[in-house]
């Protein structure tokens, strides 16, 4: 992929392109296809978990372990419950669990769309009269819009659980009163707070992926090129837009 891509307009363009075929779908006017969308919503839910499953809870379990060594050193080891209830909430299941879509899924829509791209399908919708953004982009950043949440949700609990048995291990402290304390430390604005960043961060990494492939070079390089590009623009952005989040935060007093 050429700087040229990565400049501003296109981007921008592409942008709007994507809020209009939005708009437009709202109203009934969608080109894609209902199995495709069914396709795509598969391959970033289910197929996902497992991968979302393994790093969430080894997540957890480390925030845990850290935690534990250094609150054990003043007897407040009970409170390495609130340490990883708080930041699974907040930061780090929708962080890793969006790092972990961008390498995963963000890559694969890149790759895929850079695939038609070097084939000329794209092209063949185009002379057919089928908008591209409609039916290729469209249904991919819906399928990470609507996912990403509940996924985030999912890896709540998978870091709570891998924070419940290192605690349960290291500190001896019991399933019921380590539950106990995380509901106690827990509020609806932590919970929100990362629920709104895993919205934001699969809407990011579904346009990215998309854009990437396809203004993809027309060879197998250019795929490569684009799938590359697709993840590290990804992560960096999560990281960026998680700054954001964590000013406005700080500023909203949540």
């Amino acid at each position: 992929m050429h700087l040229t891509t990565l400049l501003p307009v296109r981007p921008i363009a592409f942008l709007g392109q994507v809020l209009i075929a939005a708009f437009e779908a709202l109203r009934g006017g969608w080109q894609f296809r209902l199995k495709d969308l069914g396709r795509v919503m598969a391959d970033c839910s289910a197929r996902a978990v497992p991968i979302v499953t393994v790093v969430n809870v080894l997540v957890g379990a480390i925030l845990a372990f850290v935690g534990a060594v250094q609150l054990v050193k003043f007897g407040a080891g009970i409170y390495v419950a609130d340490l990883v209830g708080i930041a699974v909430a907040r930061e780090m299941a929708a962080i890793i669990t969006a790092v972990v879509m961008a390498g995963r899924t963000g890559a694969a829509f890149a790759a895929e769309l850079a695939t038609m791209q070097a084939n000329e399908e794209v092209d063949a919708l185009e002379v057919l009269g089928i908008n591209a953004v409609n039916f290729l982009v469209l249904p991919r950043v819906t399928s990470l819009l609507l996912m990403m949440p509940l996924l985030y949700v999912y890896g709540c609990v998978t870091g709570l659980i891998g924070g419940m048995v290192v605690a349960g291990g290291m500190l001896g402290i019991s399933p019921a009163a380590y539950l106990d304390r995380t509901l106690d430390a827990l509020d609806w604005s932590h919970l929100g707070l990362g629920f709104s960043k895993s919205f934001v961060f699969g809407a990011l990494i579904g346009m990215v992926g998309s854009y990437c492939g396809l203004y993809a070079e027309r060879n197998a390089e250019g795929v490569g090129v684009a799938t590359t590009n697709a993840v590290v623009i990804s992560i960096v952005g999560i990281i960026v837009l998680d700054a954001v989040f964590a000013v406005c935060a700080n500023a909203l007093g949540i």
